[in-house]
């Protein structure tokens, strides 16, 4: 009897201790989270990094601190962000570059399918071709004419050998036949500017930069990746409408963890995401910057960054896009 006494007061003991070890234990978020940008700042990336790192910290009352970790065409930062300690106060504010960099670099300091957790995706944010004012042309099709009778003597700029527009103009060439010469410029900024001064004549960027200049004649806007118009431009037809509907390049944003982070943490920070991305004051304010919210969860962002990076693959493969053009 003394036995059966002592096993039952050993056991209560434990589970005493487990359930005051719980109780213990703090919830998620204790403490505050860094979210790393791997770009400057001042941009639209950190915009968006801020508006939902704004959100987090209202909802939770602990502070999410945006840190800008700019260079190396994103390398520095995301390394930063894949070699964080996996506690779920790290997370690293990614885009479609991360797909793109592993069919560039044979020897990225990180590998984007197996170092990051995915934990879901931001934004969706689509792509406009524009061109100087002096190209006698009114829309897609009579561009492309335009570009077919004249061979290598067109020229278009990208923010960087390697970016994404660099990689989307070039599928866009091989799409439509034609064939332009590159001129990489050290951002899209200075791309930009010799665009708008006739130095080059075609540019493939995103909505937010351009409207202005197109709605003022500096540039001529030709199509819109996408399935929808532009609520902005709304007499600019997709690229589908205009004849090219294979070509359907987006810019996508995302957040994920470095490697190792556990399951529940992922799924929280995911679930409060895609909670306030359908935030009416939030889809206003990522509007200013030409964005839409996509809501995905850590399996569907997951298989996105996997296709993308093959599908990416393809078309550097097909273009033969080296990094020192």
């Amino acid at each position: 009897m003394r036995c059966s006494i002592a096993w039952t007061s050993v056991l209560a003991a434990g589970v005493m201790l487990a359930v005051t070890g719980a109780a213990a234990q703090p919830s998620y978020p204790a403490k505050p989270i860094r979210f790393i940008t791997p770009y400057p700042p001042g941009g639209g990336t950190t915009v968006v990094a801020r508006i939902i790192g704004q959100k987090l910290t209202d909802g939770w009352g602990q502070q999410v601190l945006v840190d800008n970790r700019g260079g190396g065409n994103t390398i520095i930062g995301t390394e930063i962000g894949a070699r964080a300690t996996p506690d779920g106060y790290t997370m690293l504010f990614v885009d479609s570059t991360l797909a793109i960099l592993p069919n560039l670099y044979p020897r990225l300091p990180y590998d984007t399918l197996r170092d990051f957790a995915p934990v879901a995706s931001l934004t969706r944010i689509p792509f406009m071709l524009v061109l100087h004012s002096s190209i006698p042309v009114g829309n897609l099709q009579e561009w492309i004419a335009y570009a077919k009778s004249r061979p290598g003597k067109l020229n278009y700029a990208s923010s960087g050998s390697g970016g994404q527009g660099h990689v989307a103009m070039e599928v866009l060439s091989i799409l439509a036949g034609i064939k332009l010469q590159h001129v990489p410029y050290k951002g899209g900024g200075p791309a930009l500017v010799d665009l708008l001064g006739g130095q080059v004549q075609a540019h493939l960027n995103v909505p937010i930069n351009l409207i202005g200049h197109v709605k003022s004649g500096k540039l001529k806007a030709m199509a819109i990746t996408g399935e929808s118009r532009l609520a902005a431009l709304p007499q600019l037809p997709t690229f589908g409408e205009g004849g090219l509907p294979n070509f359907d390049v987006n810019y996508w944003q995302g957040v994920v963890f470095p490697a190792g982070v556990a399951k529940p943490l992922i799924g929280k920070m995911s679930d409060e995401i895609g909670r306030i991305l359908v935030m009416p004051d939030v889809r206003e304010r990522l509007a200013t910057v030409g964005a839409e919210p996509y809501v995905s969860n850590p399996a569907q962002f997951a298989a996105r960054i996997k296709a993308e990076t093959a599908r990416y693959a393809h078309a550097i493969k097909a273009a033969n896009i080296k990094l020192d053009q």
